[in-house]
């Protein structure tokens, strides 16, 4: 199994921004544990502050022959258009996922207009959200 983890604006500062909210583990220590604790998977990562870079990335997931996709889109989640517009243009299964619980936070977060794109979403579990959403690739595999 060959799965793409995807994170949006910001998430490179996880770990020291919000860590109330967020926890205090940054990107790297999350994936290392990702890749520890799902040895048969092949990871492979993607953190950019850009839009266009993470419609770029879905664009290709295809070619690329990914599994699946675990999405953290961040702020993105809430007002990008162009990126649902790119996840409803793939085969790839989409995970949209979100280490805070997004319905219990500020207003404008409780919209993702990606949502409706994506086979599922996981919000509220830190960390565990990711791994949530990778056990869900290996249990449809069986």
């Amino acid at each position: 199994m060959k799965l793409l983890v995807a994170n949006g604006p910001n998430l490179n500062l996880t770990g020291t921004r919000e860590p109330q909210v967020y926890g205090g583990d940054t990107l790297a220590i999350i994936n290392s544990q990702l890749k520890s604790r799902f040895p048969d998977v092949t990871f492979e990562f993607f953190q950019t502050n850009g839009e266009g870079d993470l419609i770029d990335k879905m664009q290709v997931v295809d070619k690329e022959r990914f599994d699946g996709v675990v999405l953290n889109a961040g702020a993105l989640t809430h007002y990008s258009y162009s990126l649902r517009d790119a996840i409803a243009s793939i085969n790839t299964p989409v995970v949209e996922v979100h280490m805070s619980q997004v319905f219990a936070r500020e207003e404008f977060r409780k919209t993702s207009v990606i949502s409706e794109v994506c086979k599922g979403t996981i919000t509220g579990f830190g960390k565990f959200s990711y791994f949530a959403a990778v056990f869900t690739f290996l249990e449809k595999a069986k």
